[in-house]
């Protein structure tokens, strides 16, 4: 349709909306295991990605190079990732927490020129180390990268590496004021791999174009999520998967959505905390999994009602087959339609709802 036509995946998420929405909310990060929140402006989002992309060049990173993400549910992994695609990089977000030899596998067959990472993430309060994991993965790969940026979130000790190691704060600083522009890519430019679950053999490296992938993306947020520009978006989902990218990063910010990236469990403090943070940040449009409603089907009904959540308009749900009683169970409860919808790592986004 635009032969010769280029374009960038963070100028769709970012840069566009800045004219008009610089001082609306685009990123809204919530952690329970640390009891942080915080929200970036678009204007705000648009210089942390800055500062991110410009660390990234200062360590080697070119327009082609790859990027491995091995990040908790953080801020920082959605700048790392938007950082990427503004400099025509492309990423590769293993699952935060991923046992060595699987992140060893991964970081071989995407030969990374440098991977981003963190002391350590959290799962139901308790600490999980990320750095030992990803030392040993290193020294088990064949493939060693060029540099490790790692980001202190200061709940786990780290030691560095000599040489290899970044730490995220200091060299942030150094980038604090850094403008970096986009690269502009063509429609069919790599914008990221991202390995399948594994559940069949070896896991397979997907790899995702970029033109067709940004109009995918504006399409569903419009036309199967029904989600205005200016609402809130909350997926709950992990980064590390093809719905993280979606739609906790690229969809809703390329529909102009702040977008609430969540670490934390559906049941901690209680079963009423997604439905809180509904009706706090007014929650317009939702997306889940059959397993994490069947797991509050467990909990007190009665925290489907607590909270107000009229901004609700759908909860959508994906990821395996969803059961009618529990279908019925969630839509009663919270009053609003469940839509399910099917589709796959390969394809990108739904094939079908």
């Amino acid at each position: 349709w635009f032969a010769g036509g280029t374009t960038n995946l963070c100028h769709n998420a970012v840069d566009r909306h800045l004219p008009a929405r610089a001082s609306q909310p685009a990123l809204i990060a919530v952690s329970t295991e640390t009891g942080q929140e915080r929200t970036y402006t678009f204007a705000e989002l648009h210089a942390e990605v800055q500062r991110t992309a410009a660390m990234l060049k200062a360590l080697g990173v070119q327009r082609g190079d790859r990027v491995l993400i091995y990040m908790p549910m953080i801020a920082e992994a959605t700048f790392a990732m938007l950082a990427c695609a503004r400099i025509g990089a492309i990423h590769c977000v293993v699952f935060g927490g991923f046992a060595s030899v699987s992140l060893a596998s991964r970081i071989d067959d995407a030969q990374p020129q440098v991977i981003v990472s963190a002391d350590a993430g959290s799962r139901a309060g308790k600490v999980v180390p990320y750095k030992p994991l990803l030392d040993e993965a290193i020294r088990l790969a064949g493939h060693k990268p060029q540099a490790v940026l790692l980001l202190e979130r200061g709940l786990a000790p780290m030691s560095l590496v000599p040489g290899r190691d970044h730490a995220w704060s200091a060299l942030r600083e150094r980038h604090l004021n850094d403008t970096v522009p986009c690269e502009w890519m063509d429609a069919t430019d790599v914008s990221y791999t991202i390995y399948t679950s594994g559940t069949t053999g070896k896991p397979k490296g997907v790899q995702r174009d970029t033109g067709g992938y940004a109009v995918a993306l504006a399409a569903s947020m419009r036309h199967i999520f029904c989600g205005q520009p200016g609402e809130t978006f909350f997926c709950t989902s992990d980064i590390g998967w093809v719905v993280g990218h979606s739609y906790i990063v690229y969809g809703p910010l390329i529909h102009g959505m702040a977008t609430l990236v969540y670490e934390g469990l559906p049941v901690r403090p209680d079963g009423g905390i997604w439905w809180s943070l509904v009706e706090k940040y007014k929650v317009s449009v939702m997306f889940s999994s059959p397993t994490a409603v069947r797991v509050l089907k467990k909990h007190d009904p009665a925290l489907l009602r607590k909270y107000n959540l009229s901004s609700l308009r759908g909860l959508f749900l994906a990821g395996e087959p969803l059961d009618e009683p529990t279908a019925r169970w969630i839509s009663d409860g919270l009053g609003v339609p469940v839509i399910d919808n099917y589709w796959q790592t390969e394809s990108g986004w739904p094939i079908l709802t």
